[in-house]
């Protein structure tokens, strides 16, 4: 850890004000972890600014006197991304949390990065407007956090993730200097495309603190249905199908039986009956302004499903249904934390090949004596392994895990798929890197960071191998 002396404590509270500066060992370690496994690396000392400008003069004072800076948000992450590694400044971004315009005329939003993704949502919505991106953790999680990682979520198979919002973005850089990336235009092809460079970034290159948004018009109706299978394997092939019918799903999310018996037992207030046999469920929504349309494209989805092992589709009718069923849906991470030390990676594949990477999953984890739960954005073929520690020994856990999750990975990246699709790479994934990248195509990007951050002070000990 960066041992910082009192100079440099007495600058951070003349820049922000003495009661927004933390050395306590209490404040320290909790924004020193996410949601991250059991890890814990708290800073040497936790800032919370209130505007660009005092970012700028901190990121200036830690660039001179190669101090490691860590942007926090709201620490929901599950790669490790916020993770204080080398200690330095902890730079908790929550006190830039405005919603700053919603521009109703060119369907825009304009924020700071803390406001919290369904406080936004749920702004806009008022408008009578729709910002689509909705992880799982958007109750809790920071519109920042979603532009750092590239966050997707449920409704990411109809109208993609975050990068697909983002028109431009105010950032201050690791010398403190302030830019705006691109242009609040729909279209842009002036020079490289900064903006969709940070996205993703994962907090390496830049601090984001202001963001432009594009949003939608809202639909006015959906239909929600929950189709259990009796194998597995047959509700993944099932998404392709449903694709190939010509219908595009607003939701369309895969969860393995475990999952489910594991997130009733944890919440109030869901309820599904599920017979012995049943081994997965698909949770399958349209979305649009005329029902007529919708109960057309669920009886085309009826037509696919039935052509498998299938027992009775429920239909939610009623709001408090669809409430209940998305409920369940987005607390299955939760639910498999609460059962077990576990781990999870965040694979993603041509959806088409969802089916065989199930069947490695499972053929890995028996190879390597690991239960795994699987869920996740089927209709991206975007599957959530978590690797559930449950009687293993501590060695099997320490020294065979990792064997089964690189293999894993090889196999997602021999389907043409990639190492996350949504959690990012940070600390937990990073020596995994080499596996889908050339030694190359690992140095350009490092080139990139190299070019932005020249003294390596921004999140450093992220995203790339130790030994590059």
């Amino acid at each position: 850890m960066v041992n910082l002396d009192q100079n440099i404590i007495s600058s951070l509270q003349n820049i922000v004000g003495s009661s927004f500066v933390f050395t306590d060992e209490a404040t320290r370690k909790d924004y020193g972890h996410d949601e991250t496994e059991d890890y814990n690396f708290p800073p040497h000392v936790v800032v919370k600014p209130a505007n660009t400008l005092e970012i700028s003069e901190i990121m200036k004072l830690a660039n001179a006197n190669a101090i490691p800076v860590v942007p926090i948000g709201g620490r929901t992450g599950l790669s490790g991304g916020a993770l204080s590694i080398h200690g330095g400044i902890g730079l908790s971004m929550e006190r830039l949390n405005k919603i700053l315009a919603i521009d109703e005329q060119n369907l825009q939003v304009i924020t700071e990065p803390a406001v919290i993704t369904q406080v936004l949502k749920e702004a806009v919505l008022e408008k009578g407007l729709f910002y689509p991106v909705d992880p799982s953790s958007m109750g809790s999680c920071f519109i920042g956090g979603n532009i750092a990682e590239n966050s997707g979520g449920a409704r990411a198979v109809k109208y993609g993730v975050t990068k697909d919002y983002v028109l431009n973005l105010e950032v201050v850089l690791p010398n403190g200097e302030i830019i705006w990336t691109g242009a609040n235009t729909l279209k842009n092809s002036t020079g490289y495309n900064l903006t969709q460079l940070m996205v993703g970034s994962e907090g390496t290159l830049g601090i984001v603190t202001k963001i432009v948004l594009k949003l939608w018009p809202k639909n006015n109706h959906n239909v929600l249905m929950l189709v259990p299978f009796y194998k597995s394997e047959q509700a993944c092939e099932a998404v392709s199908a449903i694709f190939r019918a010509g219908i595009v799903p607003s939701a369309l999310e895969f969860m393995e039986r475990d999952a489910l018996d594991w997130t009733m037992k944890f919440i109030d207030g869901v309820s599904v009956p599920i017979k012995e046999n049943i081994q997965a469920h698909l949770l399958i929504e349209v979305d649009g302004n005329y029902p007529d349309i919708l109960f057309q494209e669920a009886e085309k989805i009826m037509n696919v499903v039935e052509a498998f092992n299938i027992d009775e589709v429920l239909f939610a009718d009623t709001e408090d249904q669809k409430n209940a069923l998305w409920k369940m849906r987005r607390a299955v991470g939760e639910a498999v934390k609460s059962n077990s030390v576990y781990k999870e990676e965040d694979t993603v594949v041509p959806r088409y090949e969802l089916p065989t990477l199930l069947k490695g999953v499972k053929e890995i984890g028996n190879k390597y004596g690991f239960q795994s739960v699987c869920y996740g954005h089927a209709g991206d073929g975007n599957l959530h392994i978590n690797i559930v520690k449950g009687n293993m020994t501590d060695e099997n856990w320490k020294t065979e895990v990792p064997k089964g999750i690189t293999e894993i990975f090889e196999l997602t990246v021999a389907l043409k798929g990639t190492l996350s699709g949504e959690h990012g790479i940070g600390y937990v994934q990073k020596e995994y890197m080499p596996i889908a990248f050339s030694t190359m195509e690992l140095q350009l990007m490092k080139g990139i960071k190299k070019v932005f951050d020249p003294n390596n002070i921004l999140n450093p000990g992220k995203i790339f191998p130790d030994n590059l």
